[in-house]
């Protein structure tokens, strides 16, 4: 019979993120692991204490010394390997991750110096707090940390790779593809442009996201400080808390932070994904057309296990596969996050706890791409075959050149899209054949002069200027 492999010691990894992955991700681990999450409680129960007796809220509280801040503060900076499992076994207890947060604590002050006057605080820990005042800023600190310390600079690197290829490839003509069909061209860099364009928008939105938070009691009425403590003006200290914390303040809640917030945020980082997935596939469809060779050394992969010329384009397919499953995980707590019963139920804690593994498989996809693209170099060649044997998409410009022409005064332009309908649609048109239709059409001679010069490979507008826009969005 096989060995249980449960049971083996080190644990083995069930997802692939902790597994396979894990050096891509281990980052996130910082922010978005259950020990961060208790490092942030920590974090939130500290504060609040500190914040009570620094504005003297609480009467008869004592008044601490930098040394006795400076201890409790340390709490949170020694939190590791030791402190973990000594919460974990406090929480086995409890069975209340919070409550154990709380006790963990009250340890680390019962073991103060004895001339402090901490051993005495005990009772000021977690005053006035429901589980949720705690848990909805600890979620607010280490999602904010995770976005902006982690998350954003790995997708601003995959941006400006994007960018900087476009720059390089602005004059690399490319035939456009309509439907699937072949369309007025473009340049190479002008498409990633695009993406590029796309992207920097979202992580707009995504850098500007507001982290709310709230700190008012079991239904938000601050109703047990108002009874206990009456003279106090606690929706000002709550504000001024949160607003301590690198937080925007949320004055009405039932229970719950409403997750509003959250709900916004997962979504721009979704549709961060999907116009990533955009690229990811079309970046695919420009490797299976041969616009760009795949550098082996860089891409660092077998191609096939069977078929050794292959150097088949993983990265991108492996960026999508991460990208739709961040995306289903990020709808999901968008959905689901913005509703709870009444003024509490609990399936926002389930599903809270599947952030790391949204924003995750986004980081790995990142990562994915960001790699891919390295190993990317642009082959003109069959780029400019396909341009070259696509001369029918001249009958555009040929066409519109007949309207500007007739508004101008020229006789014999009729039925421009006609003509050149019967001219191109279902069949090739080479360069004699659109060169023989556009002498035949007795144009003014500096239209005809223009058209006849033109080939499929020129015929790409202001696409390289456009580029330039990369810029002049990065100044505005």
């Amino acid at each position: 019979m096989a060995q249980d492999l449960s049971s083996l010691r080190p644990h083995i990894a069930l997802t692939p993120l902790d597994g396979r992955y894990r050096s891509v991700v281990a980052p996130l681990v910082d922010s978005l692991s259950e020990a961060a999450l208790n490092r942030a409680r920590i974090t939130v129960e500290i504060e609040w204490l500190i914040h009570l007796t620094d504005h003297d809220v609480l009467p008869g509280a004592p008044t601490f010394t930098d040394d006795d801040k400076a201890y409790l503060r340390q709490i949170v900076a020694d939190f590791g390997a030791e402190e973990i499992a000594e919460l974990a076994a406090i929480e086995a207890e409890t069975r209340h991750d919070v409550k154990a947060v709380e006790y963990f604590i009250k340890r680390r002050l019962a073991a103060a110096p004895s001339d402090s006057v901490l051993p005495r605080v005990g009772e000021i820990v977690h005053i006035f707090c429901t589980s949720e005042d705690i848990n909805n800023l600890s979620y607010a600190l280490i999602i904010k940390d995770a976005v902006k310390r982690t998350w954003l600079a790995a997708a601003q690197g995959l941006v400006d790779d994007i960018a900087e290829l476009a720059r390089a490839t602005r004059d690399v003509p490319m035939l456009a593809r309509t439907h699937g069909q072949p369309a007025t061209p473009v340049t190479l860099g002008k498409e990633l442009a695009v993406t590029a364009y796309r992207l920097t928008r979202q992580l707009r939105r995504i850098a500007a996201a507001e982290y709310l938070g709230k700190i008012n009691g079991a239904t938000g009425t601050y109703g047990a400080h108002a009874i206990s403590v009456p003279e106090a003006d606690w929706p000002a200290i709550a504000r001024s808390f949160v607003e301590h914390l690198g937080l925007t303040f949320t004055p009405l809640t039932t229970q719950i932070e409403a997750h509003d917030w959250q709900a916004e945020l997962f979504s721009d980082i979704a549709r961060f994904n999907r116009i990533a997935h955009n690229f990811a596939t079309d970046v695919w469809t420009y490797i299976s057309l041969g616009y760009f060779r795949q550098n082996l050394a860089a891409q660092g992969s077998t191609g096939s296990s069977t078929m050794p010329h292959k150097v088949n384009p993983i990265r991108f397919e492996n960026a999508e596969a991460n990208l739709e499953i961040s995306c289903a995980l990020l709808d999901t707590l968008a959905a689901t996050l913005v509703t709870s019963r009444l003024q509490r139920d609990l399936t926002d804690s389930t599903t809270q706890r599947n952030v790391a593994p949204a924003i995750g498989h986004s980081l790995l996809a990142i990562d994915n791409m960001t790699r891919g693209l390295a190993g990317l170099d642009v082959d003109r060649v069959p780029m400019e075959a396909d341009l070259d044997g696509a001369w029918e998409v001249l009958g555009e410009a040929v066409q519109q050149a007949m309207r500007a022409a007739s508004i101008a005064g020229a006789t014999g332009m009729e039925d421009p899209y006609e003509r050149l309908k019967e001219l191109t649609r279902g069949r090739k048109v080479d360069a004699s054949a659109m060169r023989e239709f556009i002498a035949s059409l007795n144009m003014p001679a500096d239209v005809e002069a223009r058209l006849a010069a033109l080939t499929p490979a020129t015929y790409t507008g202001y696409a390289s200027r456009l580029v330039d826009e990369l810029d002049a969005d990065t100044r505005g």
